[in-house]
């Protein structure tokens, strides 16, 4: 907030992870964790984790299940167990999906507003805001106006629509 900022002269910026960064966070998760992981499955997790490192551990926790039941218990790749999960080559998961799909097929596109969006999809508004739109926006999904969110054509392409 402005106060803060003002009172401790210190300008802040969120910046997300680059892939190559997860990735490394990744291999050595999975080293403190004692999994066996070789780098492009850690590269795969790594570029579904929306830039944090908190959703790419997660992300290899729930891979690492995957290849204990299904495989030998070594990560060769995780995109078999991430599609299992709904997690997308975006990282989008499925609430991001049913977000997308009803702005585009219940409101053609939109503009709608976030109340009558998180209606539609059972979701609390506020956690619509903070938590997927952000990303939606980062990656250009979805645009902000006046009078409710837009889906872009990005969003289109990637829902094949």
């Amino acid at each position: 907030s402005s106060p803060l900022r003002d009172r401790f002269g210190v300008q802040l910026r969120l910046e997300l992870y680059t892939t190559e960064e997860l990735q490394r966070i990744v291999m050595r998760s999975a080293a403190l964790l004692g999994i066996e992981i070789e780098p492009s499955g850690a590269r795969e997790i790594a570029s579904r984790s929306r830039g944090t490192p908190r959703i790419a551990n997660r992300l290899l926790r729930r891979v690492r299940d995957f290849a204990q039941v299904c495989h030998d218990g070594v990560i060769t790749s995780a995109d078999h167990a991430l599609g299992k999960l709904e997690v997308d080559r975006l990282g989008l998961d499925a609430i991001d999906r049913r977000m997308l799909t009803a702005i585009v097929k219940n409101y053609g596109g939109g503009p709608v507003g976030l109340e009558t969006l998180a209606a539609t999809i059972g979701e609390e508004a506020v956690t619509l805001e903070d938590v997927y739109e952000p990303y939606l926006l980062m990656k250009g999904l979805i645009d902000r106006t006046p009078r409710g969110r837009v889906a872009t054509q990005i969003a289109y392409t990637h829902l094949g629509l």
